[in-house]
């Protein structure tokens, strides 16, 4: 051992320490920045997903804009309150990129990408610390972010769950050091001796939340009205009977309802003294002619345990007879598809019954009948004439306003009764060929039609593919297959042509393999 010691390193020693000291250092950096490469790749993938919700969202603000047109009275404040969310979000979406670009400017200089879509020095972990601490502008992004999420939560206050996701999402909380244990303030977590890129990932990430929630409350306030067609406004009780012109030796039926109220709340019904079922069913058998009326109210539990009352009143009229038109599939007519009715006139058989429309076909089918409008007319007129005694006599007539077919939802359809339309997807049902596209109203829809998906884009992190009809093509499962756990595939630019002919898009479906 003591010669060792007194035994000087040759150069050629020296030399080989040296290089094993560098070559440790090269494999420490090439580590750091494969970790940044990966940080790199999350903020590519979320820049992509901002931009398919940037299409989304102007869909949702055209369809918005579409809908006010043609119901200004009724939609006006709604359309307002979203033309406020959208000015907020995009003022705050503004705000973060401008802060990023300051931040990567003091680490680029002239260098800096005005898209910051390339980074020079993404393994500086200086510049966080100095723009978001030093300069404070990690307090100020703070405040800001609290702002917006107050802002959110006052436009869904009566949607807690909605509120309380919003509330999670854009919440701040001080964190506690993996390192020394102690608690440390948000900001502080966020550009405390952080490189570069994983801040500005952090950072985009953010901007993605921003879009994703703007959409979500955009939806909210769509939701509000049902500009389309009516929206209630108010409470109040309502009368809908059968028909207020009864045949002598028939029934008098009305349905009561309470207008506006909480499926989870059934009411009391009372005609006077007597309560009604809880179907609110209220009928009294016609043994002579004449007028009749009669008056009750609806009681409703309130939130605070209370109980309110809205009183009603009606009549009817025991006559002649006379003709009852009902729309068995809605109540108004589709252009361009087969709207079906039953028509009857009390006292009649069917086969002696004639309709005639101004304003589309009809034809008989069955014991119905079916109108198809066609042109555009903006409404049809149903008449009615029975064949009574030997002699056509006129019964009655009905006029229906014609819209176009809604705007059917797009799903991406997985086998096994499995439909996304959004949300996480098991990777194995994106890549088994199997899945194809289709378009409906969903369950709850008041039609069941046929609508044919005539083509689409995906995009992924692998690039962005057209594909025709409604089956992924054999390149954009191929792409597919090379995505992994956690990846994001957006089915955007959907179209889709239903029974009346006419092609449209339809809303994006944004997925995340599981």
């Amino acid at each position: 051992m003591g010669g060792a010691k007194n035994c000087p390193e040759t150069p050629r020693q020296k030399m080989i320490g040296m290089m094993y000291l560098v070559l440790t250092a090269m494999l420490a950096l090439n580590v750091s920045a494969d970790v940044l490469n990966g940080f790199l790749l999350v903020d590519e993938s979320l820049r992509t997903t901002i931009k398919a919700t940037d299409m989304r969202n102007e869909t949702l603000y055209d369809e918005f804009q579409y809908i006010c047109e043609q119901n200004p009275e009724k939609t006006k404040e709604w359309l307002d309150k979203a033309t406020q969310v959208k000015l907020k979000s995009d003022t705050f979406y503004n705000y973060i990129q401008n802060f990023k670009y300051e931040m990567v400017k003091l680490a680029d200089g002239d260098e800096t990408d005005p898209n910051l879509e390339v980074i020079v020095n993404l393994s500086n972990t200086d510049v966080t610390g100095t723009y978001g601490l030093v300069m404070r502008h990690g307090a100020e992004l703070k405040e800001k972010l609290a702002e917006y999420k107050d802002f959110l939560i006052s436009y869904v206050a009566n949607d807690s769950a909605r509120a309380e996701r919003y509330r999670v999402i854009f919440d701040t909380p001080d964190r506690r050091s993996s390192h020394s244990g102690e608690m440390m303030s948000w900001e502080y977590s966020i550009f405390e001796s952080m490189p570069l890129g994983a801040t500005v990932t952090i950072l985009t990430k953010i901007q993605n939340d921003i879009r994703s929630i703007e959409a979500d409350l955009i939806n909210y306030l769509k939701g509000q009205t049902d500009a389309l067609d009516f929206r209630v406004n108010k409470i109040e009780a309502l009368v809908v009977p059968n028909s207020k012109y009864v045949i002598k030796g028939g029934k008098y039926s009305a349905q009561i309802v309470l207008a506006a109220v909480d499926s989870t709340k059934v009411p009391k019904i009372y005609v006077g003294s007597r309560e009604l079922g809880a179907d609110g069913l209220y009928e009294v058998s016609c043994g002579t002619t004449g007028s009749f009326n009669y008056s009750g109210y609806i009681q409703m539990h309130k939130n605070d345990g209370s109980f309110a009352q809205y009183p009603f009143k009606s009549d009817y009229i025991v006559g002649e007879p006379s003709v009852t038109i009902s729309n068995t599939d809605l109540n108004v007519v589709y252009r361009g598809y087969d709207n079906k009715f039953s028509v009857s006139v009390p006292g009649v058989a069917s086969e002696n019954i004639k309709v005639s429309v101004t304003g589309a076909t009809c034809r008989q089918s069955g014991k119905g009948w079916i109108i198809r409008p066609e042109g555009t007319n903006k409404e049809v007129t149903i008449q009615v004439s029975a064949e009574v005694d030997g002699k056509l006599q006129p019964m009655g007539s009905s006029m229906y306003r014609v819209k176009a077919l809604p705007k059917p939802m797009a799903y991406l359809n997985a086998g096994e009764n499995k439909m996304y339309n959004e949300g996480t997807i098991p990777r194995g049902a994106l890549i088994n060929g199997t899945s194809f596209l289709e378009a409906s109203y969903g369950p709850d829809g008041l039609l069941n039609l046929d609508f044919k998906i005539t083509g689409f884009t995906l995009m992924t992190d692998y690039g962005t593919t057209e594909a025709k009809g409604n089956k992924f093509t054999a390149a954009q499962l191929q792409q597919l297959k090379q995505l992994k756990k956690g990846a994001l595939v957006n089915i955007v630019n959907i179209k889709a042509t239903g029974p009346d002919g006419k092609e449209q898009r339809l809303s994006a479906i944004p997925l995340k393999m599981q």
